[in-house]
């Protein structure tokens, strides 16, 4: 292929780190041809995302910096360019749609308002021609009420909508590239599916090349024609899509593509990268027979929860002189939950299904239905009796950062809930006991000082379940708990879950938008959409003859599939 419209070649990018430069993405070699979709794939740290700020010049100075090679587009040095050359080639030739739209987008500005700026910037249409071409492009990444939306604001709209708008402002200017860094990854599985069909459908229209960052190989096998493997900040492997997944060659390559719980097989423990470097996968498949007689067992009690018709409702204002409104958010849902279960919980954004965990949690009273545990009706429940309950029913958050205190140390974070809820005789016993509940968690007692941003995301999710389980509750809820996580640490969460399931007869709800890992972890699947149960059945059931058509849809929408 003759004259790529990008070339990057033998690109080292190098941090600043007490007063040395040191490389963290190493002699890097790959173009982009006119009118091709690549994929970039890696963990956190591959150094994917460094190498799109380094084509768009945004590197922090006196921070990172190109300290070898060249990066050529259409000819010209990008890490030759002024301030000025760099601020027009933006948005006008480069364009970029980055990970989180909501701090992407000024929440103070409307949605229309935002993409105006950047046709104001590189072109000379009149303001009329301006708001015209903007809601235009708005009809083009199938925004419904392109016209409202315009004098939205962020906040007033959903995250897939949100994305679209950030899509409508990459290619307002018809950029010649476009960089798509984890466009999706916050997006429920249906939205995530609409926005790859829409950047490819608009790809297709403009004959733009797309840059399409993600950690997750399998979406990624869904739009890019050809794919870049990146592991430490060096490109292991590289090749057509098709045979990057058909014949993988790099040790990684393959960890990548096997550390995702497959929906065919059943797996007692998911490979991790580490097992696939070190050379110790073993897969033990769980026999549909085995799992039939564990379930036996598991229903042949009392349910250890038992929901029934329950609701929450919500009443918007609508301003001084405006009617309330009522808003159901769930809408009579009833099942049972039996002692050393996993409850899978599955639906979109806005499906009901955190505030029905809420409401389970007592952190949210519903409106109306019954809440058994153990046979008592916690709806009825004084809080002086709910906060004793509080250690028996424990949630494990998403954001795991968000929900420790910076101030405390680790250590301290997981003996605060042991001291308020009168654990063991006195501190003492709590740091044993806290040292052996990090060693349990995968991680060692040199940890118990250290701070939570001293940590990874993994290790921040794995302090976050040490909290929990240092209350050895019955039942905890799993709020979207793994969904930030890279492929492979979220591998080792989900086997540490089931681990401490097995060694303690947890019971869990799990929560998530993400069908294949809520399959894997499953015993029996609810499905909820707009506030009601759609579906329910055992997991392998519900995924190999789904009997609704939201249902069919949704596993439909899993990326790979």
């Amino acid at each position: 292929m003759n004259n790529p419209l990008l070339q990057i070649s033998n690109v080292t990018i190098s941090a600043k780190k007490e007063g040395e430069w040191t490389p963290i993405v190493k002699g890097s070699n790959f173009a982009l041809q006119q009118n091709e979709i690549l994929g970039i794939v890696g963990e956190s740290g591959s150094g994917k995302s460094v190498t799109s700020l380094a084509v768009m010049g945004l590197l922090p100075k006196g921070i990172l910096q190109v300290t070898e090679g060249s990066i050529i587009f259409e000819g010209k040095s990008i890490t030759m360019l002024s301030q000025k050359e760099l601020m027009q080639l933006r948005g006008n030739d480069i364009a970029m749609i980055f990970q989180e739209p909501m701090s992407s987008l000024n929440p103070s500005l409307t949605c229309g308002y935002q993409v105006a700026e950047i046709l104001k910037q590189h072109t000379t249409l009149s303001k009329k021609e301006i708001k015209q071409k903007v809601i235009t492009l708005f009809e083009k990444v199938k925004l419904p009420n392109p016209d409202k939306i315009y004098n939205r604001y962020p906040h007033e709209i959903s995250g897939g909508q949100k994305q679209r708008v950030m899509i409508a402002m990459a290619i307002a200017c018809k950029p010649k590239i476009l960089i798509a860094d984890e466009p999706t990854t916050a997006l429920d599985v249906t939205v995530q599916k609409d926005i790859i069909t829409l950047l490819r459908e608009l790809q297709q229209e403009t004959k733009m090349s797309i840059i399409f960052i993600s950690h997750d190989l399998s979406l990624v096998s869904g739009i890019a024609d050809r794919v870049i493997v990146m592991y430490r900040g060096e490109i292991v492997e590289q090749g057509q899509t098709e045979s990057i997944f058909n014949n993988p060659q790099h040790t990684y390559t393959k960890a990548l593509i096997n550390s995702r719980p497959s929906l065919d097989v059943r797996l007692k423990r998911l490979p991790t990268i580490q097992d696939f470097l070190l050379g110790k996968v073993k897969e033990e498949e769980i026999t549909p027979g085995q799992r039939k007689k564990e379930h036996e067992k598991l229903y042949d009690k009392p349910p250890l929860l038992e929901v029934t018709n329950i609701e929450k409702e919500y009443i918007s204002s609508a301003g001084i002189f405006g009617r309330n409104s009522k808003f159901k958010a769930v809408d009579g849902v009833s099942f049972k939950i039996y002692e050393g279960e996993t409850l899978g919980l599955v639906g979109e954004s806005g499906c009901g299904k955190s505030t029905l965990g809420n409401a389970i949690l007592q952190l949210d009273k519903a409106t109306a239905g019954k809440i058994l545990y153990r046979g008592t009706d916690l709806t009825t429940l004084s809080p002086a009796k709910i906060r004793e309950l509080r250690r028996e029913i424990q949630i494990i958050f998403q954001d795991p950062y968000s929900s420790l205190n910076p101030k405390l140390t680790v250590g301290k974070a997981i003996m605060e809930p042991m001291k308020v809820h009168r654990l063991y005789k006195n501190d003492r016993e709590r740091k044993q006991k806290t040292l052996e509940i990090l060693n349990r968690v995968g991680l060692g007692e040199e940890h118990f000082n250290r701070y939570p941003h001293e940590f990874s995301g993994g290790q921040r999710q794995r302090i976050g379940i040490a909290r929990t389980i240092a209350l050895q509750p019955k039942l905890i809820v799993c709020d979207e708990s793994v969904s930030a996580l890279d492929i492979s640490v979220q591998a080792q969460v989900l086997n540490l879950l089931n681990e401490l399931k097995e060694n303690f007869g947890f019971t869990y709800i799990f929560i998530s938008h993400d069908l294949a890992v809520v399959k894997y972890m499953s015993d029996q699947v609810v499905v909820m959409n707009k506030g009601k149960i759609e579906e329910m059945n055992e997991a392998d059931a519900l995924y190999e003859h789904p009997q609704k058509e939201y249902t069919k849809k949704l596993i439909a929408a899993i990326p790979g599939k």
